[in-house]
């Protein structure tokens, strides 16, 4: 077939309208997984919350409906509804045109976590069916969209009205779109950690949420009028705690910043960064100024006590921070965000306002607390001994111990060294191993077979961790080090693989294994799933074999097998894969690692909080709490029967 080399004006596509939002959604909403399914609520909460900082919101209400659908209502102003210069109603216009709304200049809004003037228009372009219902001037109006499209024809330009009120506020259902997205069910308890979240940042505010999905309907009302303090208090609620929380707040450079923190003896740091309400997962400038600045203040304290001697070095930022639990919440009338789903502040502004405060406040303080300011250097000085003490472990077992590139004989390396084309395949046992080495394509995938079921590092401490044969034998063949607390010595871009594929059987041992990677990941490597390198391997269950005629077809699941055998009309053979080392080289290859049949999960972690809370819940040694969740989450397990 001869190729069309003709590049010229007709060659350039332009999206039109909302066109382009579900064309290429990701760039909008991350991704069209759960976790962009979900940021799909927080995009209109996000308009609702904005309305509570103008002044006019008290209550926010979000339900999970029985049909799939959302519905976010609030009871602030209302959308405005009235004839816009553009000829349309200025509802309609926010719904159906990227960067439209009123976030754009301080007179309506002085700070706002919605600042692109997407939020609303996206969340419609995405949307199977979204209604919209505006409480305002005595009456309700209503306006309908499909895939984006109104279906509601306008009186002179306006909404039709549907009824009469003495209330105001706005009122949106959509139900998602499942052309769009992966899956069409939101996750309950993301939803609630965000909600819940949101009171705290908002300490005037009442948020409903309610899920109707099941038989029994699930309400809570999240009013925290504590606010971060509240937070912070409930994040070590099960801790042992070092000193009362500190909190303090102030204005710099027309930037309103809020800090409270608690040490706990535990070492590792928790610093949480908000802006405008907006979690910063990547942090930010803010983070930066409150970081640098407390590592100042504390070090100059150690100083003055003849803690820290001439000779000695300072405590680094990490020494101080571990053991901290902390949130910094700024507002800010004109912050930049990377990216639409406001992952990163990069005010620089921002920091030197957080710094400022930080330096003013701690300081008044740590003068009149004197425990609290020595709670806090015994918890550097108990953190700088350990940092040094694990970078020595580290030297003898990383350095002195030189392992070579193949990780020992067991690392079955590619021959690419191009680490955007490069996968490893983790891989448990040698069975398993051998079919590997034999399917793979050697060109660009790698095979590192692993002996059973490694360390729960959840459980174990730091230098029983850096001991695993299998666990160092990982972070050799990666090649980007590790972090934890201390030494944080990983480098994401000294990564050699693209992909890390978690390839387990299909099986309770399999999942268990998996848990266990991904809890190592999670804990000394979080980077790689952060940004998007790990990912779990899904072998086929079954091989259907008809007995006449048609082709064999791998099914992954049961319920691929159960609409297999109601659409197939003549009789088949199933054959079960109870493991990896049941397939030969080229089922194996056709199943699981050819990258243009084979069906690979991205992991993803949509709540970094919640997904601390519940990894420490389920991996580590505090049974009672593990035991209740499993309980309430039992109905959503997938069960291999």
């Amino acid at each position: 077939m001869a190729k069309n080399n003709t590049y010229d004006a007709s060659s350039i596509t332009v999206l039109e309208g909302l066109e382009a939002v579900r064309k290429r959604p990701g760039m909008y909403i991350g991704s069209v997984s759960t976790k962009g399914l979900n940021h799909l609520i927080y995009e209109i909460v996000d308009n609702s919350v904005d309305e509570h900082l103008a002044g006019y919101c008290t209550e926010i209400n979000v339900t999970l409906e029985k049909d799939g659908s959302a519905t976010v209502t609030d009871n602030g102003r209302g959308i405005p509804i009235e004839m816009h210069e553009k000829g349309m109603s200025a509802e309609r216009l926010v719904f159906t045109t990227l960067h439209a709304g009123g976030k754009f200049d301080n007179s309506a809004y002085k700070t706002s976590g919605g600042l692109h003037g997407v939020g609303s228009s996206v969340v419609n372009a995405l949307s199977t069916q979204l209604t919209v219902r505006v409480k305002k001037n005595g009456f309700i109006h209503e306006d309908k969209y499909e895939q984006g499209n109104p279906v509601v024809d306008l009186v002179d330009g306006l909404l039709p009205t549907v009824g009469k009120t003495r209330e105001t506020g706005t009122s949106i259902n959509f139900l998602p779109d499942p052309t769009i997205f992966e899956k069409t069910r939101f996750k309950a308890d993301e939803v609630k950690s965000r909600l819940h979240e949101t009171a705290y940042l908002n300490p005037k505010l009442r948020i409903i949420f309610e899920d109707k999905r099941d038989e029994v309907t699930e309400h809570i009302e999240f009013h925290e009028p504590d606010g971060i303090v509240g937070f912070i208090k409930d994040m070590n609620k099960n801790k042992d705690v070092v000193h009362d929380i500190i909190y303090f707040s102030g204005e710099a450079e027309g930037i309103g910043v809020e800090v409270a923190f608690q040490y706990v003896n535990e070492f590792h740091e928790n610093v949480l960064g908000f802006c405008n309400n907006i979690y910063n997962a990547e942090g930010g400038a803010h983070l930066t100024g409150f970081k640098t600045m407390f590592t100042t203040v504390i070090n100059s304290y150690a100083r003055e006590l003849n803690i820290l001697k001439d000779k000695d070095q300072n405590f680094t930022g990490p020494d101080i921070r571990n053991g901290m639990t902390a949130v910094i919440s700024i507002k800010h009338p004109d912050p930049r965000f990377e990216g639409q789903t406001k992952t990163k502040l990069d005010n620089q502004d921002a920091s030197k306002a957080v710094s400022k405060i930080t330096g003013e406040e701690v300081t008044r303080y740590l003068d009149r607390n004197l425990d609290a300011l020595k709670s806090i250097i015994a918890c550097a000085e108990k953190a700088a001994k350990i940092r040094k003490t694990e970078e020595k472990a580290k030297t003898n077992m990383l350095t002195k111990q030189k392992f070579s590139f193949d990780s020992n004989g067991k690392l079955a390396n590619c021959e690419s060294r191009d680490a955007n084309r490069c996968e490893i395949f983790i891989v448990e046992g040698d069975s398993a191993g051998g079919s590997a080495k034999t399917a793979r394509n050697r060109a660009f995938q790698a095979i590192l077979p692993i002996r059973g079921k490694i360390l729960n590092v959840e459980k174990a401490s730091i230098d029983k961790v850096l001991a695993n044969a299998e666990i160092k034998t990982m972070i050799n063949a990666f090649g980007c080090g590790f972090s934890e607390g201390f030494g944080n010595d990983f480098d994401i871009t000294k990564l050699r693989y693209n992909k890390i594929i978690i390839m387990a059987d299909a099986d309770v041992d399999g999942a268990h294994i998996a848990t266990l990677l991904l809890t190592l990941f999670y804990r000394f490597m979080p980077e790689l799933i952060f940004e998007g390198h790990v990912y779990i391997a899904m072998p086929p269950l079954y091989k259907a074999i008809p007995n006449k005629g048609k082709e064999e077809e791998y099914l992954y699941d049961d319920l691929a097998l159960e609409r297999y055998r109601k659409k197939h009309k003549g009789g088949f053979t199933l054959q079960r894969y109870k493991g990896l080392g049941e397939m030969d080289a080229q089922q194996l290859w056709e199943t699981t690692l050819d990258p243009e049949t084979r069906m690979l999960k991205q992991v993803e972690i949509e709540d970094a909080r919640l997904a601390s809370d519940v990894t420490e819940m389920l991996m580590g040694t505090d049974v009672p709490p593990r035991k209740e969740f499993i309980h309430e989450h039992a109905v959503d397990a997938e069960l291999d029967i």
